[in-house]
């Protein structure tokens, strides 16, 4: 017996009723259906193991009712799990959770015909070490988000990129983005936009003292170190918006490719850049 399982957005009674009724459309056709609330983005970190929402690791898909909020969280409650993501969006932009709600049904015929393209999406591991110590341990498929805690105060992080030292920001802060992250916080602060299936890894200063320091996209197998230099300045380590930690002078973050990319259901109905086109307008004057 086929099995899916749909996570819908937390204390939404839209997202309720109709993870509902797509489950009763569901069992009518065979299915067996896992439906929770979603409760990971309450979660501190990764620490998921004793979560009673454990998604089914047999699951033919994991559908997600919400923005993309709601589509990260549970992405990071999937974890390195195989089973492919389909977001049906009924939140804001919907970068993720790319599915018109009108459109739900259409698509999960598609699902259980089995007509669909799988998308392996780069994440990002980020480990904290203070002290010769990992403190922390923080997978994300947007970015890594390392900013200043205190009000009118910048932050100085120094940088190298795969042992060799790149450059010291002097900034608000820094963002180090994957290519499905790149629509998210790093187009804001100014980064480039990248195909979402890329592999690459794009650092983006935020409000940089200097002029002369702008984003750069490095190569899918980099590794970037970040030391917080700064002394008199409190700063913060996020993970996709969601999750985060304190960081203390002296604190080494370290950012690379996650092992396992995020699996997503790409749909015949589908086109990223129509994506751009629609809803951020993209070309338009």
């Amino acid at each position: 017996m086929a099995k899916i399982s749909v996570i819908y957005k937390r204390d939404k009674s839209l997202a309720a009723e109709l993870g509902l009724e797509m489950k009763h459309w569901l069992e009518q056709r065979g299915v067996e259906v896992y439906l929770r609330e979603n409760v990971a983005r309450h979660l501190p970190g990764d620490n998921v193991e004793d979560l009673p929402l454990q998604i089914p690791p047999e699951s033919m898909a994991v559908v997600v009712l919400g923005g993309d909020g709601t589509f990260l969280s549970v992405a990071r409650l999937v974890g390195n799990l195989p089973v492919p993501l389909l977001g049906i969006n009924i939140g804001g932009m919907g970068f993720l959770t790319e599915v018109n709600l009108r459109d739900r049904y259409v698509l999960l015929e598609e699902i259980l015909a089995r007509r669909y393209e799988v998308e392996d999406r780069m994440r990002l591991r980020a480990t904290i070490e203070r002290g010769g110590e990992t403190v922390a341990d923080i997978t994300v498929l947007n970015d890594v988000v390392i900013n200043k805690a205190a009000l009118a105060r910048i932050v100085d992080l120094e940088v190298s990129i795969d042992g060799r030292y790149f450059t010291t920001y002097r900034a608000d802060g820094l963002i180090v983005s994957t290519p499905t992250g790149s629509t998210a916080y790093n187009l804001a602060a100014g980064g480039p936009i990248v195909y979402p299936t890329a592999r690459a890894i794009i650092l983006t200063p935020i409000c940089s003292f200097s002029l002369s320091n702008r984003p750069l996209v490095l190569s899918g197998t980099s590794r970037v170190e970040v030391e917080v230099i700064t002394r008199e300045t409190e700063a913060t380590l996020t993970g996709d918006g969601q999750v985060g930690e304190q960081l203390r002078p002296g604190d080494r973050v370290m950012v690379e490719p996650a092992p396992h990319p995020q699996r997503l259901i790409k749909t015949r109905q589908e086109d990223y850049f129509s994506t751009l086109r629609n809803k951020l307008k993209y070309g338009e004057v």
